[in-house]
Formats: C-alpha cells, sequence, structure tokens
C-alpha cells in the first residue's frame, strides 16, 4: 500500500518527537548523577587531627668549628702564616685519633684591611691599605664525643684563636631512623585522638582524606660555655692548658602529623 504524503510527514513528526523526549531524559539523567555527586561531596563529614610524637635520644655525633685569622703586611705573607699555623693544628687535632676524613675546610677567606686617616692637605677622610687577613675555618665532625676537650686544647695550644661552635648532634643515618619512626607514631596519635573524640558521638573513621607531616625537629642542646679567642686576644694561643668541661646529653626530638579524616555514623 502507497504510504500519502500527509501520512509521511505525521510519522516523520512522530519520530522526532520520540528522538526529543529521549534526549531530554539523556539530559535529565546526566543532570540528576551530577546533582547527586555534589549533594555528596556536600554532606561529607571529616575530623582534622594532628598526631604528636617525641622522643629522647643520645646525640652520636659531635661537630666542633674553629680556625685561625692571621693579618700580615703582603697576601703572600698572610697566606704563608696561616697555611704554617693551620698544618700545626691539623698535626694537633690527628694526634686526638681524629682521621682526615672527620676534617673539612668550612671558610677559607682572604681580604685587604685598610685604616682610616685624614688627609692633612684636604681635610678630607681617605683610607691606606695596611695589609691583607686570612681567615681558615675547620670543622671537626667525629662520633667520638668524649674527646671534645682534648681536641679543642690541643687545637688552641697549637695556633687556633678561633673556636666557633661546639655541638652535640644527630648523625645523617640517626636522623632519617628517627623521622621514620616517628612519623608513623605521629599518624598513629593522630588515629587515636580521633577514635577518642568520635566514640561519645557514636561516630567512627571511615577513611582518609588528607596527610600533612610537619619537618622533623629537635630541642636545641645547651652546651658549657668555653673561653673564646676574643677573650684572650693575643694571649689566646699561648695558654698552656684549658679544662674544658664539656658534655653531651640527651636530646629531645619531635615531628607532628595532621591528618583529616573521613567519618560515619555507627
Amino acid at each position: 500500500m502507497k504510504t500519502s504524503k500527509t501520512q509521511a510527514f505525521a510519522i516523520s513528526a512522530v519520530l522526532a518527537a520520540i528522538m526529543i523526549v529521549s534526549a531530554g531524559s539523556v539530559y535529565l539523567d546526566g543532570n540528576a548523577v551530577s546533582a547527586q555527586e555534589n549533594t555528596s561531596s556536600v554532606d561529607e563529614r571529616l575530623i582534622s587531627v594532628t598526631g604528636i610524637a617525641t622522643t629522647s635520644v643520645e646525640p652520636d655525633l659531635l661537630v666542633i668549628t674553629f680556625g685561625v685569622e692571621t693579618q700580615k703586611p703582603t697576601a703572600k705573607e698572610a697566606l704563608d702564616s696561616n697555611s704554617q699555623t693551620m698544618n700545626a693544628i691539623i698535626r694537633a687535632i690527628e694526634s686526638t685519633r681524629i682521621t682526615e676524613d672527620e676534617i673539612s675546610t668550612s671558610q677559607f677567606n682572604i681580604y685587604p684591611v685598610y685604616e682610616g686617616y685624614e688627609d692633612p692637605i684636604t681635610k678630607r677622610w681617605k683610607q691606606q691599605l695596611v695589609g691583607y687577613e686570612v681567615t681558615n675555618t675547620i670543622t671537626v665532625e667525629t662520633a667520638k664525643l668524649n674527646i671534645a676537650p682534648d681536641v679543642i686544647d690541643r687545637a688552641v695550644n697549637a695556633g687556633a684563636n678561633r673556636v666557633d661552635s661546639v655541638s652535640f648532634t644527630l648523625s645523617p643515618e640517626m636522623h632519617m631512623e628517627l623521622k621514620d619512626q616517628l612519623i608513623e607514631q605521629a599518624i598513629l596519635n593522630a588515629k587515636a585522638k580521633a577514635e577518642n573524640a568520635l566514640a561519645p558521638l557514636d561516630y567512627s573513621i571511615t577513611g582518609v582524606k588528607a596527610v600533612s607531616l610537619s619537618e622533623f625537629g629537635s630541642s636545641p642542646l645547651p652546651i658549657p660555655m668555653y673561653e673564646s679567642a676574643a677573650a684572650f686576644d693575643g694571649e689566646f694561643a699561648t695558654k698552656s692548658s684549658f679544662s674544658a668541661p664539656i658534655f653531651s646529653s640527651d636530646r629531645d626530638v619531635s615531628t607532628t602529623a595532621n591528618v583529616v579524616f573521613t567519618i560515619g555514623s555507627n
């Protein structure tokens, strides 16, 4: 049977309507899913807790920094004099069972030294080169903590006129070991705090949203004062003996971890 033009038009209109309805359904379904997801995100319940972990450990590394300042009329004289004194200091340090690998140069500087004066004719302030100063600083890092006084005494007697610092600290190996241990403990501490806070509310942890770790830190370690080079001026290097009461003691080290937990009712 032949289809008239009117019937063909009607069929086309019906098909078009069906396509429009189907498309609208897909669009509405998509909106429904999106709305459901947004609602879920807005309704998400969270709790943020900071966990702390602390321990006390004995330092395993002695660090001493000292050196020589030398001033002479010429750069060569200053360098030669400073090198001679520093070689004597290193030999003295090595006599205390410190090895060459435990000694390193931490700073070396040479610069001109000027003195100001007033020109008698022009009355203007001028500068005059009077010499050169060489500063050579070395650092001793060793696990032999009990020889600190001996190292300093021998270095001073050999010509060191600067003792910049004496500290007991943690070696990189111990630092990493403690850091790994404390991070785990801090996170467990955060979890325990969250569980204790949620228990009276009849809520519990359902997941973890985020974790933020703090830098590993330690408390400053007080060191008994050692007489400085500046206090002795020229007499510092001629002192025959120093009794430096230097002791190591435990250090408190700690870290924190902030954990954001997702929670739900029981």
